[in-house]
């Protein structure tokens, strides 16, 4: 366990936080902004944050805002003119809404430049980067549970777990070359809770839900008030090295379906890739080729190092981050209902 304290450790003067025009990233920014320890916060992205009504009335607090794409040369700027100590590298485009070239351009470029103003800087001395359990890969192979130092069987060659991967490579070369900065990379379960989009949460969403036939596959979730806690407080003391987060315990993909309230229809992974690129072209659901391989295969992670190096637990377990998600969510999904009935024609003539 690090037995740095706050005060024994390099405190947090000035923190640049990247992704903040997503919901999490903005909660973390905004966090830390009423820490009054913390002399300023920077956010930045290619768009503004969105509007977070607080108790308080404020919305992103002392957070400034910094219009910049990381694939660019800006952020080396901002960090050497604010004299930024600690940056949370929150912006990881999971979903291929810009296309897959933009999407691994931002990931793996964008991270590469970041850590390259990092590498640079003479100020920063601790980066946190959000990482995901899908760099572990789903397969049949996998072990039950993996830990950080687990390695997979089979590496995922698609899509944001792929960049994740790439951005990993990228993040232990830092850590080689600058290891007098404490790098601390989180690999996140499935971001779950109100305010979430993702490939899941949409998926969930819809009237009727889809699953490969033969399969029930284990899934785990990090509620989004347990993702802004974490990343907060790695923000705030050297916790360096790799933790698995997400919520105790696994849900399998049937006791989710009968959580949701929703007919499940069971397809033959055929069927269900058909589906995908259906749902996909739609802009519905992202059935990559990851997503599917989880909805088949699942998979599982050990917190404890976490855990021993925090002395926290998240406060949601895996069922209840999705329960409260399903209580968010109020109404029906968007899939439309003749292609509903279409699939379920197609299977009956099998």
């Amino acid at each position: 366990m690090n037995t740095h304290t706050p005060s024994e450790a390099t405190m947090a003067r000035t923190v640049l936080v990247t992704g903040v025009s997503d919901h999490i990233g903005a909660r973390v920014a905004a966090a830390l902004a009423a820490d009054p320890e913390i002399h300023r916060v920077i956010g930045v992205d290619t768009v503004p944050p969105p509007s977070l009504p607080r108790e308080d009335g404020a919305l992103l607090g002392r957070t400034e805002f910094v219009r910049v794409d990381l694939r660019g040369p800006d952020v080396t700027k901002v960090i050497r003119a604010a004299d930024v100590d600690t940056v949370v590298h929150f912006s990881l485009v999971s979903g291929p809404s810009a296309g897959r070239t933009a999407m691994k351009e931002h990931n793996v470029i964008g991270t590469m430049q970041l850590l390259a103003a990092c590498q640079r800087s003479a100020t920063v001395r601790r980066v946190v980067v959000r990482s995901t359990t899908a760099v572990y890969g789903s397969s049949p192979h996998a072990p039950a549970v993996f830990a950080e130092d687990t390695v997979s069987p089979e590496v995922s060659h698609h899509g944001y777990a792929r960049d994740a991967v790439e951005v990993e490579t990228y993040v232990r070369g830092f850590a080689r070359r600058r290891p007098d900065v404490a790098t601390t990379t989180l690999r996140f379960a499935s971001f779950m809770g109100p305010g979430v989009d993702s490939a899941l949460t949409r998926y969930f969403s819809q009237p009727v839900l889809p699953t490969a036939l033969g399969f029930d596959p284990r899934l785990q979730f990090v509620h989004s008030d347990d993702a802004v806690e974490v990343l907060s407080r790695m923000a705030r003391a050297d916790h360096p090295g790799v933790f698995n987060v997400s919520g105790d315990g696994v849900l399998l993909l049937s006791q989710c379906v009968r959580r949701a309230g929703r007919p499940m229809l069971p397809m033959p992974a055929p069927a269900f890739r058909l589906l995908g690129g259906l749902a996909r072209g739609a802009r519905l659901v992202d059935f990559s080729p990851e997503q599917l391989a989880l909805m088949s295969h699942g998979r599982a992670v050990d917190t404890g190092r976490l855990s021993a190096e925090l002395g926290w637990k998240p406060k949601f377990t895996t069922a209840a981050a999705f329960d409260d998600f399903l209580r968010s969510r109020g109404g029906p999904g968007t899939l439309p209902v003749a292609l509903v009935d279409w699939l379920a024609y197609a299977m009956t003539r099998r």
